[in-house]
């Protein structure tokens, strides 16, 4: 993890207006020399002046210890250069003043305004003292040096401050400013990962949904039958063995599909844990490609079906089945018989299966009619029952109430109207629509 802006600012230890102890140290070194110089040359300044040298002194001393303020007010300390200038004292001060400005976050028009009132406040001293000592005799010179000394002076003097600070200055701000696009980075990433966690487990909470309904569409409809087929074999086997011996058979014919599905399903799953356990082996995902992966993943849960399925050509097997374990069934189809996308068929199977194993459950010797509509860009289905007649046999087959709800969940996953109840007659009725496409 990078060191956040936060983390600098908590990080603060310096007194008072500091951020760090070795900054108010160099700004307390560089105000004591500062006033150091100030004080020695404010004893030429006293002489020049006529005023007693301890005045000059202490001027001196105040005026260099300025720097001691130069991060919290430059602007203060660039003047105290400025007036300062003409007792030519304060050279310290004025170079650390103007660096100190020109670093800081003040307007530019500003720090090029006091920037230039201090060069020409040296270049007017320069040329006044200059010429002062070329009138005395101190100095013998032409007349073309004593403006460029003055110039040159005034620039060696301003420019090179200023040119540094705006530099670090700069530096600093750009460094701000990627410190808080890390900042920005960071919190985005550690989003992305919360999202990219929430979107992984609404994704796991959902395929342990359709593994849930697939185990139950695949062992209820068999297992029931079975238990029907069961019930009638301990009823008859005394009195029909010839019937009991085919209704064994048909026991043992169910049992083995139903461990078909189930291995099946268990061979998909296990090649599923597989798969994600190879690509946790594997190199280390970047968090940025965590919640692009969790949502592909989330999309492709909600509507993807085992490739082999059951189809619509398996309802005629599906209904003799509950034929041949009692039930009267009448099957009708209405319009042309076509292909569907897989997940169709196996939702429209599933609902069908589903719908005869409660009648099995609920109503057993009851009427039952299935009916399918082949139209243009739906298809329909209903399973109606009558009323329980009481002749069926009664296995006392459990119920755990989620063959509606998985029903209602596969058709309007695919977009499709659901709808069961029962009806005047004192049956139940299961009735689907979904489209084709």
């Amino acid at each position: 993890m990078t060191a956040t802006g936060e983390e600098h600012v908590t990080a603060r230890g310096g007194p008072w207006w500091w951020e760090r102890r070795r900054s108010a140290v160099l700004d307390v070194g560089l105000a004591a020399a500062s006033a150091l110089e100030c004080g020695v040359e404010g004893v030429p300044f006293a002489w020049e002046a006529g005023i007693p040298v301890a005045v000059g002194v202490v001027f001196g001393l105040a005026a260099g210890s300025v720097l001691l303020v130069r991060r919290r007010w430059p602007i203060a300390v660039v003047l105290v250069a400025i007036a300062v200038t003409p007792a030519a004292m304060g050279f310290l001060l004025g170079i650390v003043g103007l660096y100190s400005l020109a670093a800081s976050d003040l307007p530019r028009r500003i720090i090029g305004s006091l920037a230039g009132m201090q060069m020409v406040g040296v270049l007017i001293v320069m040329f006044v003292r200059m010429r002062q000592d070329i009138a005395r005799g101190d100095v013998d010179v032409g007349d073309w040096l004593v403006p460029f000394a003055s110039v040159t002076t005034a620039l060696g003097v301003t420019a090179p401050p200023v040119l540094l600070g705006l530099y670090v200055g700069a530096r600093r701000r750009l460094m701000e400013s990627l410190r808080e696009r890390a900042d920005s980075l960071e919190r985005e990433l550690q989003l992305l990962a919360e999202r990219a966690e929430e979107r992984a487990e609404w994704a796991r909470n959902e395929e342990r949904t359709r593994i849930a309904r697939e185990m139950h569409d695949v062992v209820a409809h068999r297992v029931s039958l079975m238990v029907v087929h069961a019930a009638a074999l301990q009823a008859v086997a005394r009195k029909d063995p010839e019937k009991a011996v085919r209704n064994a058979a048909l026991v043992g014919d169910m049992g083995r599909q139903a461990l078909t599905e189930l291995r099946e399903m268990l061979g998909v799953l296990r090649a599923g844990g597989d798969a994600v356990r190879s690509r946790a082996e594997g190199a280390s995902v970047p968090l940025a490609a965590v919640g692009a992966a969790a949502a592909a993943a989330a999309s492709r849960v909600a509507v993807e079906e085992p490739a082999e399925g059951p189809s619509l050509a398996e309802i005629d097997e599906l209904v003799g089945q509950s034929a041949a374990a009692g039930m009267v069934v009448d099957l009708s189809v209405e319009g042309e018989c076509r292909s569907y996308a897989p997940e169709v068929e196996a939702t429209a199977y599933r609902v069908v299966q589903e719908a005869l194993t409660n009648v099995h459950k609920h109503a057993a010797g009851a009427k039952t009619y299935v009916r399918l509509a082949h139209r243009v860009s739906e298809i329909a289905m209903q399973v109606e029952n009558e009323p329980p007649s009481g002749v069926g046999s009664s296995a006392g087959l459990p119920s755990g109430g989620n063959g509606l709800v998985g029903m209602r969940e596969r058709v309007s996953a695919l977009g499709g109207v659901f709808v069961s109840g029962p009806t005047d007659a004192g049956g139940f009725r299961v009735s689907a629509v979904i489209p084709a496409s």
